[in-house]
């Protein structure tokens, strides 16, 4: 149960923090409103997202395994592609951030972009993979708060703060190589079943 758990954490939160603009849509939003409500709003947003990303993967998980090794092990590798062609340059956000509540906008801000993204693509992946919805649910929203904590209690100063201490392409490169591991692991799943 935690070994999921912590699989979820890392690898969403991983997929999730190579080049991606939540990190300074956060940052915006933090330099415009409090921390507490663009925390709840953020939060909300998260576990809505994640949900759907959570209720796909188990819908996924009800198909005959061999395939759903197979999607696993596409997805990841997919993932890891994605991952290793994204640019190490980070895009600013141009969008002007204007309401009366910083929760509705935080939730708007997250809700409403970046579907499909590789943070709910993995929490797919990994629910259809270990058939433990809630438990990849928890660890994949627990990621995304602690990226969005990250960037909303260090407001804007956090791009500065990974780009002066870490590289990009390393980032890029842990993740994709924990990401061609998973994918390794389901083609191995794959192989192992097939000659049960």
């Amino acid at each position: 149960m935690f070994v999921i758990f912590f699989a979820t954490f890392g690898a969403v939160f991983l997929a999730e923090i190579v080049g991606d603009k939540l990190l300074y849509t956060t940052g915006v939003l933090a330099a415009r409103y409090r921390t507490a409500p663009i925390m709840i709003g953020m939060a909300a947003a998260f576990m809505a997202k994640m949900g759907v990303a959570v209720l796909i993967g188990e819908a996924i998980s009800r198909l005959p395994r061999l395939l759903v090794a197979a999607i696993t092990a596409a997805s990841f590798l997919s993932i890891a592609f994605v991952l290793w062609k994204k640019s190490d340059r980070p895009r600013e956000s141009k969008e002007s951030h204007r309401a009366h509540k910083a929760a509705m906008v935080s939730f708007a801000a997250i809700f409403f972009s970046e579907w499909g993204d590789v943070g709910q693509i993995t929490a797919a992946t990994l629910a259809a993979k270990y058939h433990a919805a809630l438990i990849v649910w928890f660890g994949a929203v627990a990621a995304m708060i602690t990226k969005g904590s990250l960037a909303a209690f260090l407001g804007a100063g956090i791009r500065r703060w990974i780009h002066d201490r870490v590289s990009p392409k390393i980032v890029r490169y842990v993740a994709v190589s924990l990401l061609l591991i998973l994918g390794a692991l389901s083609v191995i799943e794959i192989l192992m079943s097939e000659r049960a």
